[in-house]
This record gives structure tokens, C-alpha cells and sequence, in this order.
């Protein structure tokens, strides 16, 4: 079979030698007869399955005791509802700095239940830049200052975790946690969707400082509060086992790897060779301000619009997937997660320079 690229932004690829494992013990985990899907979360093997991918996250996020680290269903947009249900408490609004699709919906979302403030836009120059934090209008009377880092779509990501005083800082870090070390100190709250570089969709992990739980709402649904899920070990109703098992595993690899260092050395140089070649090349255009680059999303246009479709045929039948941008925004975009190997880069830029040469 022909190598294939995976440049999907999510569901995205998965580590190899993760899928590799996972298959080998599908059907028998470690001798027992049956199958991580068919095995009680109530068992003992489970139970030390779960112990154990807690335990590999903290130690590669640096994730001290003053967090709880929660397990959880329904994705990131999920916790767009369940942030301000369970921070809020007796505050009057939350602040949210808007940079893209996700930290908009995340916004609009919030704005259902409490009173949700634009703390700064990037919506004015079309979603290609991070508002300076100079600028930012965050109240000393708000719950708390809501950011995405990475916004998937827009391919904009922040270099850095803005400083927001004694307001706790909350992150939707979906799309670049475990893609380099991550100050997990500097955030109140932070949550990410598996599906780009943890494992595959149907878990979503919260970080949450333990001095900030407590506070939801009393109407907040028992799955999504944070206080009531961590005394239960995110086990308050059953939870999404295999994801979970999957997770585990990509700790693993990655510690084994020498951790988060060492993957934002290889993402790092990954993203910078692809972004070299697309700016030396006439033929192709990122739109995003350079200080705003993401590593992980690398959106591109094409010199002439009426061969995208030309482009993402021939793209597919060289083995490179997933290359269509977001219907929202058109274009390509090229997602370039932990296990999207720097080969697959090395193809892509290989792909490009072809195509350019026929079609300039």
C-alpha cells in the first residue's frame, strides 16, 4: 500500500506505533480474554489504565496536585457551555479575546449564561493577527479571560501566554497541547479536544486549579460539573474507555520520545521549513501575520483560485490527505500535528514545488 500523508485537521493522525499497539491488544488487553471496549470502568484494570494516562499528562504537562485533571465527554465545544456554568459563580461577566471561528463560538456560547465581554478582536482585519495585549480591555470584576491559542481554522496562533493579572486566564488549547512544554501554571483553567494531538475524538481533557471549583451554577448538569466529576475520577458516568486507552498510550510514546521538549524542537522546525517554501514561492500565500504563524495549521493559498480543485485531486492521488481548507475560509491548509511526520512535510513542500512548475 502507498504511503499516506495525513494533513487532516482533526480527527488528524495518530502515532503509528500507537495504532500498532492498540490494534495488537483490541481483542485481548494484556491476556484478560476481552477487549478495552468490553472491560467495566469499575474494574480494577481500568481503573489502573486511567491511573496511569493521569499520571503520563501530568508529568509531561508538568500538571502539579493544585489541578485536577478531568477525563470528560463531548468535546471542546462542550466546555464552551461548561466554563462559564462552572467559573462564574458570584462574578458578573467573563472577557474573552476573540482571534478565529472557535474562540467566537466559544464567545457566543458563553453569552448564554453570563453576561460574556469582548475583551479584544482581531475580527476587524479578518481573523490574521493576535490583538496586542496592551490593548486588551479585561475587568477587574470578571471571572475570568477566555483564550484560544491556536485557532484551527485561521492557522493564528499566540507565541506566548499573555499576562492577565490576578484574573484567572482559561485556554482552548485543543489544537496545541502536547505540541511543546505548555506554562500550565499561568492558566486558571485550560481543555482540549484529543482529536489533533492526544489521541482519537470522544474524550476531552479539563485542567482545572482546585481553588476554582465549587463555584458552578446550581443549575449546571452533574456531567459537566468540574467539582462533582472530580470526586467521582471523571468517572461520574461512564466514560469514553477506549479514547481514554488511546491517550494513554500517545503519553507514553511521548515520554519515551524525551517529551514535550523534544516535540516542539521537531514541530518547530517542521512548521518553519513548510512556511519557508510558501513564502519564497510566488505561486502560493499564507495570510497570516508572520508573529502569529501556528505551528500546527498552516492554511496557504493558491496563486490561481480555479485550480484548487486540480490541486486537491492530484494532492489525494500523491498520497497527501486532507489538504482542503475550512469551508468557512476556502483555500488549503496543511495540519501538521505531532504525528504528522517532518517526511510528510518534506512531501508536501515536494508536491508543491511540482505543482507550481506546471501551473504558474
Amino acid at each position: 500500500m502507498a504511503r499516506i500523508h495525513n494533513f487532516g485537521a482533526g480527527p488528524a493522525a495518530l502515532p503509528e506505533a500507537v495504532l500498532e499497539e492498540a490494534r495488537h491488544e483490541l481483542l485481548d488487553w494484556k491476556g484478560r480474554g476481552l477487549s478495552i471496549m468490553e472491560m467495566s470502568h469499575r474494574s480494577q484494570a481500568f481503573g489502573e489504565i486511567a491511573a496511569a494516562a493521569e499520571a503520563d499528562l501530568r508529568e509531561l504537562l508538568g500538571i502539579g496536585d493544585d489541578y485536577a485533571v478531568l477525563f470528560l465527554q463531548g468535546g471542546a465545544t462542550t466546555q464552551f457551555a461548561a466554563v462559564p456554568l462552572n467559573l462564574v459563580g458570584d462574578a458578573p461577566a467573563a472577557d474573552y479575546v476573540l482571534t478565529g471561528s472557535w474562540s467566537k463560538k466559544a464567545f457566543a456560547e458563553a453569552g448564554r449564561f453570563t453576561n460574556a465581554r469582548i475583551a479584544a478582536t482581531s475580527e476587524e482585519d479578518g481573523w490574521r493577527s493576535i490583538p496586542a495585549r496592551a490593548g486588551w480591555k479585561v475587568g477587574d470584576d470578571a471571572a475570568y479571560v477566555h483564550i484560544t491559542p491556536n485557532e484551527t481554522i485561521g492557522g493564528v496562533e499566540y507565541h506566548g501566554v499573555p499576562d492577565v493579572g490576578a484574573v484567572p486566564l482559561v485556554g482552548d488549547v485543543s489544537s496545541t497541547i502536547l505540541s511543546r512544554p505548555m506554562a500550565v501554571d499561568r492558566y486558571g483553567c485550560f481543555y482540549a479536544g484529543a482529536q489533533k494531538n492526544m489521541g482519537p475524538a470522544g474524550v476531552t481533557v479539563v485542567g482545572v486549579r482546585r481553588d476554582l471549583l465549587g463555584r458552578a451554577r446550581a443549575d449546571t448538569p452533574m456531567a459537566i460539573d468540574y467539582t462533582k466529576q472530580a470526586q467521582a475520577g471523571s468517572m461520574l458516568n461512564t466514560p469514553p474507555c477506549w479514547a481514554w486507552y488511546v491517550c494513554g498510550l500517545v503519553f507514553r510514546q511521548l515520554l519515551d520520545g524525551g517529551g514535550l521538549e523534544a516535540m516542539g524542537r521537531i514541530n518547530q522546525r517542521k512548521a518553519e521549513k513548510l512556511y519557508a517554501y510558501l513564502d519564497a514561492a510566488d505561486f502560493y500565500g499564507n495570510p497570516v501575520d508572520p508573529a502569529a504563524r501556528s505551528w500546527m495549521n498552516v492554511p496557504f493559498l493558491l496563486g490561481r483560485n480555479e485550480l484548487d480543485a486540480a490541486f486537491l485531486s492530484e494532492a489525494e492521488e500523491a498520497g497527501l490527505h486532507g489538504l482542503k481548507g475550512h469551508r468557512s475560509v476556502g483555500g488549503m491548509r496543511a495540519s501538521i500535528y505531532n504525528a504528522t511526520p517532518e517526511a510528510a512535510v518534506d512531501a508536501l513542500i515536494a508536491f508543491l514545488q511540482e505543482f507550481a512548475a506546471r501551473n504558474a
